[in-house]
């Protein structure tokens, strides 16, 4: 018996990075899990990847039409959602005197617009002692130069958490953000493309641990989140950073 048998998932942004490893995990612990994704083909190769007879919808968290194809995904099934993964988002570097308001509402609609309102539209569907995790960023408390949009929305991911524990108690409901340090992802390496190693290691040195995270690691943290091995944590955040902002 896995540690989410016979559950329901979602994971948004789970074709990649730490949605993928996350899905992968989830389907190995035994959920049924749901991904989304941007692009048709990526998705069903993540699907594909993911086995155990995962789905994936095509939906853009940031366009709000788009998430009713998730939840009609399980409606048809039927048996409510017992985790949401909120994971989905992204961000570029852009000084002060360098953003632009195209930076700015595509980073906003994404991280912050497409949390929400992917909670909002799967509310209904949330079974009694669901779980809810929110992918956050050390980011949203550390002042990173040029990345303070990206920042900005992280941080309001955390206050989302705090404030949708408070209301969502009194159906068993947990909500907790998960927060994850340097993981080597595509979203993370993309960020200086041709400098991609450069960046690794310099975010390498400033950890304790002399590295940077492996998605897998911070999926391990996901489960433990969205199993009943968390029951008594609710509106809290994990930080997942090798001790970056711990030590």
């Amino acid at each position: 018996m896995g540690q989410l048998e016979g559950k329901t998932a979602l994971v948004t942004g789970g074709t990649s990075g730490i949605g993928l490893a996350t899905a992968q995990r989830f389907a190995a612990e035994g959920a049924h899990v749901v991904i989304t994704g941007r692009k048709q083909e990526t998705v069903d190769q993540a699907v594909a990847s993911i086995g155990h007879g995962a789905e994936g919808v095509r939906a853009d968290v940031s366009r709000y039409d788009d998430l009713d194809a998730v939840v009609d995904v399980f409606a048809k099934r039927g048996k409510g959602l017992d985790v949401v993964f909120a994971n989905a988002g992204g961000g570029e570097f852009a000084a002060l005197g360098e953003i632009t308001v195209e930076h700015f509402t595509e980073t906003v609609n994404t991280n912050i617009g497409g949390t929400l309102f992917t909670v909002q539209k799967v509310l209904p569907l949330l079974n009694t002692g669901a779980s809810v995790i929110l992918t956050g960023s050390t980011a949203g408390s550390n002042g990173t130069p040029s990345f303070s949009v990206y920042g900005a929305t992280k941080a309001a991911i955390r206050s989302f958490a705090r404030t949708w524990a408070a209301e969502l108690a009194g159906r068993g409901i947990r909500v907790n953000t998960v927060v994850p340090g340097p993981i080597e992802t595509p979203g993370l390496v993309g960020l200086m493309p041709g400098n991609e190693q450069v960046m690794l290691d310099s975010m390498a040195a400033q950890v304790p641990m002399g590295r940077v995270g492996r998605p897998e690691e911070l999926a391990a943290a996901v489960v433990f989140l969205a199993s009943d091995q968390s029951s008594f944590m609710t509106g809290s955040e994990m930080v997942v950073d090798g001790g970056a902002g711990q030590v």
